[in-house]
């Protein structure tokens, strides 16, 4: 009994999602009723409106044509009827002249025959009949006024409802990925000239192949490109990958989209280490503030902790449980003190070209960038050990702008920028600054890496701030090959 009317739920229970899921597509069914209604009707009306249009147009082709052939009527009518006006006149006075020529031939007088003869003759040289031209003017044919629709009718026969646009292929082989610029260019299979714009979609990524179910960026959309080829700019490469697809639109419907097209977007991605920074550093996401009381506020906190003799408050738990002290790059050490106000990046370089621009406070009373070994000493400052390679600005008593290593400083004669490049070679064993706008070199390294290297930077009374996922400029690294194999004006410093 029991198992009967186990078996009666279940089929209970089956017929309920049932009778939901019917309930529901009927839902969708009226719906799509309605849908059609409406979608129907807009169709319709968007036809009418183009017929109208196409009326409007033949009806204003042919008032213009009917005036030109009034216009042409006109002006030939006044020619003709001109000229037939001077006939008529001319042909008046030939006839009384010739009156006049038989009058005197009649008469007997010789000595007024003599005069009258004499008169004659001069008004018949004078007389319009023998200037008149008996040719008309202008034509009475009209047929260079006549039109033939023929292969217009045969193009409005032609006339259907808009297809479908076909499907973009996008040209993997021509697609361009260079100074944080990425090309997409596209074909259709064969040609469209209803086509109106394209619309292009892409998307960050750090998976290869076809797009996942969930991914953790949006598609971004870029509306009304014109021709088979897009070029975005400005990127941020901080994924290693961007997705890419096209479709086309004409005036009424868009086509589907392009198979997706995956292009890797390698590039030089870090974060600033804060667990490594000075105390009077403030480092926030990717930028670092001085800040004058940060070693005071941390002295005031020690004492409070070793106040307490709570273990639940002893300083190593409070350092753990703290939501702000992210995990440092310098395993094993303490973040830097003393005059070294230095914060590390996350990443270590150990192969490859990279590149990444510091904008700084030119105000500041010191700054420093460049790449430091792990060896760097917490007390250590940036350049004054042989474990460290940087660029140096010095506002403290008068501005200069050096290039540090291993305690050792040359002046660079150069102008002081808002923003440094930085480009490392690891293999080739260059370090070289750059000024980020013009992209002129600034001063090079040239170091034989035994061991990874880090990006470094030192501010003291200012601010800076740091942009990654750059891929090293074409200009710069044109410029490394033409350089290439030659000798190092800053070797002394290596």
């Amino acid at each position: 009994m029991g198992d009967q009317k186990e078996s009666l739920r279940k089929i209970s229970t089956t017929l309920a999602l049932k009778n939901e899921e019917i309930t529901n597509f009927i839902c969708t069914l009226k719906q799509s009723l309605e849908n059609l209604e409406t979608n129907s009707g807009h169709v319709q009306e968007e036809l009418d409106s183009e017929f109208i249009s196409l009326h409007t147009v033949l009806d204003e082709l042919k008032e213009g044509m009917i005036t030109r052939i009034k216009q042409e009527r006109a002006s030939r009518t006044y020619e003709l009827q001109s000229q037939l006006s001077a006939c008529s006149k001319a042909l008046e006075s030939s006839e009384e002249l010739l009156e006049t020529a038989n009058q005197t031939l009649c008469s007997s007088e010789t000595d007024s025959f003599t005069q009258a003869a004499k008169d004659i003759k001069d008004s018949v040289t004078m007389a319009p009949a023998f200037r008149l031209s008996l040719k008309a003017k202008v034509s009475d044919n009209m047929s260079h006024m006549m039109v033939d629709f023929s292969q217009e009718r045969e193009m409005l026969q032609a006339i259907k409802f808009l297809p479908v646009p076909a499907t973009p292929e996008i040209q993997v082989s021509e697609c361009q990925v260079c100074d944080n610029t990425v090309a997409v260019v596209w074909t259709l299979p064969e040609p469209d000239s209803k086509i109106e714009h394209y619309i292009l979609e892409h998307r960050r990524t750090n998976h290869e192949g076809p797009p996942r179910l969930r991914e953790d960026y949006p598609w971004m959309v870029v509306e009304g490109i014109q021709e088979m080829e897009h070029t975005l700019t400005g990127l941020r490469f901080d994924t290693r990958y961007i997705t890419f697809r096209i479709k086309a639109c004409n005036k009424a419907v868009a086509g589907e989209f392009s198979e997706p097209v995956t292009l890797e977007t390698h590039a030089f991605l870090f974060k600033l280490d804060s667990g490594s920074s000075h105390q009077n550093l403030k480092v926030e996401d990717m930028s670092v503030e001085w800040d004058s009381c940060g070693g005071k506020i941390q002295d005031i906190r020690k004492d409070v902790k070793n106040r307490t003799n709570s273990p639940m408050h002893s300083p190593a738990r409070t350092a753990l449980m703290s939501p702000k002290r992210a995990p440092t790059a310098r395993v094993g050490r303490d973040r830097f003190t003393a005059e070294s106000y230095t914060v590390l990046a996350d990443t270590m370089i150990d192969a490859g070209q990279q590149y990444w621009e510091v904008r700084f406070d030119k105000e500041s009373k010191a700054f420093a960038v460049g790449v430091a070994l792990r060896s760097l000493g917490r007390f250590d400052q940036l350049g004054k050990s042989s474990a460290s390679w940087c660029i140096h600005l010095n506002n403290w008593l008068q501005q200069s702008l050096t290039a540090k290593h291993n305690n050792k400083a040359r002046t660079l004669d150069c102008p002081i920028p808002d923003r440094i490049g930085v480009y490392c070679n690891y293999e080739e064993g260059i370090l070289s600054f750059y000024n980020s706008k013009t992209k002129q070199l600034m001063h090079t390294f040239r170091v034989k890496f035994q061991q990874p290297v880090i990006p470094a930077f030192m501010v003291w009374n200012g601010t800076f701030s740091v942009q990654t996922g750059l891929q090293v400029p074409s200009v710069i690294q044109s410029g490394q090959r033409k350089n290439s194999g030659t000798s190092s004006s800053n070797a002394s410093l290596t």
